[in-house]
């Protein structure tokens, strides 16, 4: 249940930031700003409303996956990609929370690798066809140069 709550916690890390972000005209730095500041206030204000595990990580959490929502609308526009991504986020946090410590600039990176997965990932499957092709057209080359 612990890992669920995180997760819906990075998912909407995300996708509300670029929702608040580009239909709200705000910006990527005000939104985030906006939301960790009500997330962070929100747990400072309640500390024991949650169990003191989710207490700390939602938080942080929250505020590494809006960095994610922080992308370009030129760039990604489709919430489902923003929501997967978010969820890579915390299992990859949850998973390596405790390689970070004492470096700057994890949660950046970390939001970083996720979308950036995530997107690559969605391009393969959306030109799976052209990559087919073109792994066979390479596979026949090299076949002819063998014989």
């Amino acid at each position: 249940m612990t890992l669920f709550i995180l997760i819906i916690s990075g998912i909407l890390g995300a996708t509300l930031t670029f929702f608040i972000s580009e239909k709200l005209k705000q910006g990527p730095v005000k939104a985030s700003a906006l939301l960790a500041l009500v997330v962070g206030l929100f747990f400072y204000c309640f500390p024991n409303w949650l169990d003191p595990y989710l207490t700390k990580h939602i938080q942080v959490v929250f505020i590494g996956a809006s960095f994610i929502g922080m992308v370009s609308a030129s760039t990604m526009k489709n919430y489902a990609l923003l929501a997967i991504a978010g969820t890579l986020f915390t299992l990859i946090y949850m998973s390596k929370r405790n390689v970070f410590n004492g470096y700057g600039g994890s949660l950046g990176t970390l939001a970083f690798v996720a979308l950036l997965s995530t997107m690559a990932f969605a391009t393969a499957i959306a030109e799976q066809r052209k990559i087919k092709a073109r792994m066979t057209f390479i596979w026949k080359t090299i076949k002819k140069r063998l014989k």
